[in-house]
């Protein structure tokens, strides 16, 4: 078996063998890739011509980089974002309409065989007595961004190879007092617009923690290949920039550090500690609530 390494003068850490994925969407093949700016994009795992894909579609992968025009060849690569059958046509290119019903089709096969199943809402489970409120995507703020996890912080896995070239298991959050702190603060909407008065998000700042332990949670690395920069990855870091408009339905305006204690008509009148309470002046009837 031939070991893969890191290049020397590779601009990305990611290994090849680590790049294939499925879009958690559509379920199609994808691969990973890193952009100049280290944030990862989704690429079509197929070169396509050149000549049948619009100008603006054009990408090109050079040195393990993503780069967002063509090469000058007669073929270029294309985001699986104007190809996802899920996303309903918001994206969709009229040159590349075939493909893309090629896609859905694939997407229909593999729900059929049960090879994928679309994401949906988790089923509603009876709470117990005392039930600790924590978002399954939780809102992450470190070196001043705010970025959308892929899961809790407590779950969140490092991305590394390990010697037995599998993904490293540790999780990112290390002991106190290295752990970040969940604080409500304003919701800021995109493009620097100022936040509206009195609307405040629960998010697990970071940016208390040294400048290291900051790149180190960016990069997601456990303590351990955080000190280890030969290490390659794995897998892509699962960070998603926050947009309030798109992720509304994980903004949370209560701490998620609170418990819920179950009484005998909680059911009726108590909501969960990190569901967004009500908006606009009048609060609903809380019958409505009950999940």
């Amino acid at each position: 078996m031939r070991s893969l390494r890191l290049s020397g003068d590779s601009a990305s850490r990611l290994l090849r063998c680590g790049q294939s994925d499925r879009c958690r969407d559509c379920g199609n093949r994808i691969e990973w890739y890193h952009r100049t700016n280290e944030r990862p994009i989704r690429l079509h795992p197929h070169d396509l011509p050149a000549e049948k894909v619009p100008a603006v579609c054009h990408w090109h992968v050079s040195f393990g980089v993503a780069h967002p025009a063509g090469d000058g060849s007669g073929w270029c690569r294309l985001p699986h974002a104007v190809l996802c059958p899920a996303r309903g046509g918001r994206l969709a290119v009229p040159e590349l309409t075939g493909l893309r019903r090629a896609l859905a089709v694939n997407t229909r096969r593999l729900i059929d065989t049960g090879i994928f199943i679309p994401p949906s809402a988790p089923p509603v489970t009876e709470a117990s007595p005392t039930t600790a409120c924590r978002p399954a995507r939780p809102v992450v703020q470190l070196l001043y961004i705010r970025y959308l996890a892929n899961r809790p912080v407590d779950e969140i896995q490092c991305v590394a190879q390990t010697r037995r070239r599998n993904r490293c298991t540790r999780p990112l959050l290390a002991p106190e007092p290295l752990a970040g702190t969940w604080a409500l603060v304003p919701i800021i909407r995109a493009h620097g617009q100022l936040p509206l008065p009195g609307e405040t998000m629960a998010v697990y700042a970071l940016t208390d923690l040294p400048y290291a332990e900051q790149l180190r949670w960016r990069a997601q690395r456990c303590p351990e290949h955080a000190a280890t920069p030969t290490a390659t990855d794995v897998a892509v870091a699962e960070w998603e920039p926050f947009d309030p408009l798109i992720h509304q339905e994980h903004v949370h305006n209560r701490l998620p550090t609170l418990t819920r204690r179950r009484g005998p008509d909680s059911q009726n009148k108590k909501r969960h500690s990190c569901d967004p309470a009500p908006r606009g002046r009048d609060h609903p009837d809380p019958a409505s609530h009950q999940r």
